[in-house]
C-alpha cells in the first residue's frame, strides 16, 4: 500500500493478541470513500473487501511475525477496518499463552 499506520497499539490478554492500528487509510482509499457518504456506500464495501484480501494474502507473513514476537503460534485471526475512522483491528488467537515476564518482578 505504500505506507504504514500512524499509530499501533498491541495488547496481550492470555492467549489473545489485540492489534489496533490508527490512520491506516491511504490517500487513494480516502478519495474512494469521499463519494461513499461517510463510509456507508460502495467505496466502504470495496475497501473492506480489499483489506480483507490483503490480510489473507499476507497471513503467512503475519503468522511468522506474531509467532517470533510472542513465542506462540497463531491459530486464528480476526480482522476489521472502519472506513469512517480509518482504524483497523486484528485479533490473533494463539495456540497457548506466551511465556512473559511478570511486570511486578523488575
Amino acid at each position: 500500500m505504500g505506507r504504514g499506520p500512524k499509530h499501533v497499539h498491541a495488547h496481550l490478554v492470555e492467549n489473545r493478541l489485540f492489534v489496533h492500528l490508527e490512520g491506516v487509510l491511504t490517500a487513494a482509499e480516502q478519495r474512494l470513500l469521499e463519494g461513499s457518504g461517510a463510509g456507508n456506500g460502495k467505496g466502504a464495501e470495496l475497501l473492506k473487501q480489499l483489506r480483507s484480501q490483503l490480510v489473507i494474502a499476507g497471513r503467512q507473513v503475519l503468522d511468522k511475525l506474531v509467532s517470533e514476537a510472542a513465542g506462540a503460534s497463531p491459530v486464528m485471526l480476526h480482522h476489521d477496518i472502519s472506513p469512517v475512522t480509518g482504524e483497523e483491528v486484528i485479533v490473533f488467537t494463539l495456540a497457548a499463552p506466551p511465556l512473559c515476564r511478570d511486570r511486578r518482578r523488575r
